[in-house]
């Protein structure tokens, strides 16, 4: 993606379309977090547009690694899903989904018009969206004593990072979520507390 801990994609939902010899491309790009969102938002659009042909559709999931599919839902290979996901690429975005649906005008386009009608669709929903820069946060788990709260309070009220869940009983348990590039320096500065330990948690 951009820089160390940041990633680009977009603020909110969008809206574009194209035609092409009496067929319509509505396109439709979301933000989206995990496969899903990006499920419920396609059963969703299925039944607004019920009587469309295609619902094609291209999407890139995560910041570091990211995972991506394309979807061509019974156009010829590589004319839909590929040109869509062409435009997530051009734009360098990822936690992103696109989807063009097609009604079907009664010309057959063939592949080199379908390929450039999908690409053009695409391209017009994301000339309407807003491209944003994220920040990488990896969450946090903070294990101390009750000792240590007011030592952990304070550094966390320094760094001006907020507790997203915790628990108090003997062993008192937090969660914070960090920026990716100031994770270590934390956790140093964290372990230095008596009392306490810190460490990242770890995805199943």
């Amino acid at each position: 993606m951009t820089d160390l801990d940041t990633y680009k994609t977009i603020e909110a939902p969008a809206n574009g379309s194209y035609k092409e010899k009496g067929s319509k491309f509505l396109s439709f790009a979301f933000p989206v977090s995990d496969e899903k969102e990006i499920k419920t938002i396609l059963n969703r659009l299925k039944k607004e547009h019920h009587s469309a042909r295609h619902h094609c559709l291209a999407w890139r999931l995560g910041a570091e690694s990211p995972v991506f599919r394309i979807n061509d839902d019974g156009e010829p290979s590589g004319t839909a899903g590929k040109p869509i996901f062409g435009q997530i690429q051009q734009h360098d975005l990822t936690n992103i989904l696109i989807v063009v649906v097609r009604y079907f005008g009664g010309v057959l386009l063939g592949t080199s018009r379908l390929t450039t009608a999908y690409k053009l669709s695409a391209a017009d929903v994301m000339q309407n969206a807003v491209i944003v820069e994220r920040i990488i946060l990896v969450p946090l788990e903070i294990k101390f004593s009750y000792e240590a709260m007011n030592d952990l309070m304070s550094l966390l009220k320094e760094y001006e990072l907020e507790i997203r869940t915790s628990h108090f009983d003997i062993l008192c348990q937090a969660t914070v979520q960090v920026r990716k590039s100031f994770v270590i320096t934390l956790i140093e500065q964290l372990n230095k507390i008596e009392n306490l330990k810190a460490e990242i948690i770890l995805n199943n």
